[in-house]
C-alpha cells in the first residue's frame, strides 16, 4: 500500500525529469538514455544514465564544479539499496575502473542547481569510443 511513508518509483518520471532537476543536458547523440525518480517521504532521488564519448562525460563531470576531479575509488561492496538496477544497469560503485565525483551545489555556490542538495557522477569507460555516465541527485 502506498501511504507516502515508503519509497516508490515515480510513474512516467524518467530521463527528462532527472535531467531537468539536475540541470544537466544529455549530450547530442548520447545512447541508452535512461532515468527514473524514486519518490521518498523526505527527498526524492533522481537517476540519469547514458552512453556518450569520454570527452563529453568528463565535461559534464567538470561542469558540476566538484571540489576534486573525477577519481577512482576503492572497489566498493554493492550498496544497501540498488537504484540503477531499476534501470537495468549494474550499480556504478561495483564496476571496476569507474571514476567518481560528488558535489553539494549550494556548498560550492552553484546557483544553477539551487534545489539540488547533492549530485554525484560515475563515469565508466566501456571501450575506446564510449563511456557510460551514471548520475544521481537529491
Amino acid at each position: 500500500m502506498a501511504d507516502g511513508r515508503t519509497a516508490r518509483w515515480g510513474k512516467g518520471m524518467g530521463a527528462s525529469e532527472a535531467s531537468a532537476f539536475m540541470k544537466v543536458k544529455v549530450p547530442e547523440g548520447a545512447e541508452e538514455v535512461k532515468g527514473a525518480v524514486q519518490v521518498n517521504p523526505q527527498e526524492d532521488i533522481y537517476l540519469l544514465s547514458f552512453v556518450t564519448d569520454e570527452k563529453s562525460a568528463v565535461g559534464i563531470a567538470e561542469g558540476l564544479r566538484p571540489e576534486k576531479p573525477l577519481r577512482t575509488r576503492n572497489h566498493d561492496l554493492p550498496p544497501a539499496t540498488e537504484l540503477f538496477g531499476h534501470l537495468g544497469l549494474p550499480e556504478p560503485q561495483t564496476q571496476k575502473g569507474a571514476r567518481w565525483a560528488g558535489v553539494c551545489p549550494p556548498c560550492v555556490g552553484d546557483k544553477r542547481r539551487g534545489g539540488v542538495g547533492w549530485i554525484e557522477i560515475h563515469v565508466l569507460e566501456l571501450d575506446a569510443d564510449s563511456t557510460r555516465v551514471y548520475m544521481q541527485a537529491f
